[in-house]
């Protein structure tokens, strides 16, 4: 029944992850740092495989679609997150050093900032004037910001990288989602890669590792189904109810650290 549960959210998570861009790990963390009682590193890895089973399969179905990945832009912050990736997985190393309890909330504080400061944002985004970055140097620098953030809480990319890509780079909601997943792809890669060459691959069920990324791979299919019925309007709803449900579980979430 526990893997059946991880395999429903999993299809849950990924399903509007890929309707949104944001991913999915940013709803399967904190849904199973609530409820698994698993080590975060655990968390964090079995998370990470789910969003690269999820991404991959998302743009695999996005080819030959109207929406596309920006080629130029859109590569070098790919790098970038890339770079990002293997650096975010060694500060998040040198936290858990620390303690398990304070990498936790370190994790949590920041998803919590980060999603409060892309609400404000969202909210008022219409009145914000937005810029259009074309710097190849720029592009890789931001991806690379985008990375770190990922990797560091192990959810694959999350809200923050719609807000950047809105913001700096002028897309449109759906185009914003294809490409900030193309992102989420190569951080997160890089941050699993990065695991496997330290030999840091935590204790697992294999299982459920399995379940999680067949449910990740489902979900990226009917997430990318879904996005195809919806406007640019229908995925900005979608996206900020999903907002409000991240700061919800992060609250949460923070609060058990303390008690």
């Amino acid at each position: 029944m526990e893997i059946l549960f991880y395999f429903l959210v999993c299809v849950g998570a990924t399903t509007v992850g890929g309707i949104s861009g944001v991913g999915g790990g940013v709803i399967i963390k904190p849904v199973m740092d609530a409820v698994s009682g698993l080590p975060v590193s655990t968390i964090s890895f079995l998370s990470g495989c789910t969003v690269l089973g999820m991404t991959g399969t998302s743009l695999l179905r996005a080819r030959g679609g109207p929406v596309k990945v920006e080629a130029r832009r859109g590569t070098a912050l790919a790098v970038g997150a890339a770079l990002g990736g293997v650096a975010g997985k060694e500060i998040f190393e040198l936290v858990r050093a620390l303690g398990a309890e304070t990498v936790s909330a370190a994790q949590q504080v920041m998803m919590i900032l980060l999603t409060l400061g892309v609400l404000v944002y969202t909210l008022n985004r219409s009145r914000i004037r937005s810029l259009n970055v074309e710097g190849t140097a720029a592009c890789g620098a931001i991806g690379l910001a985008l990375g770190v953030m990922s990797a560091f809480l192990g959810i694959g990319g999350g809200p923050i990288n719609l807000a950047v890509l809105y913001y700096f780079f002028s897309m449109d909601s759906k185009t914003a989602a294809l490409n900030s997943l193309y992102v989420i792809l190569f951080s997160q890669g890089a941050s699993l890669l990065t695991t496997f060459a330290r030999g840091n691959v935590p204790d697992l069920q294999w299982p459920m590792l399995i379940a999680m990324v067949i449910g990740g791979v489902l979900g990226g299919n009917l997430g990318r189904a879904a996005s195809k019925k919806l406007d640019n309007s229908g995925v900005d709803r979608v996206f900020f109810w999903l907002l409000l449900a991240i700061t919800a579980i992060s609250c949460y979430n923070l609060y058990r650290c303390f008690v």
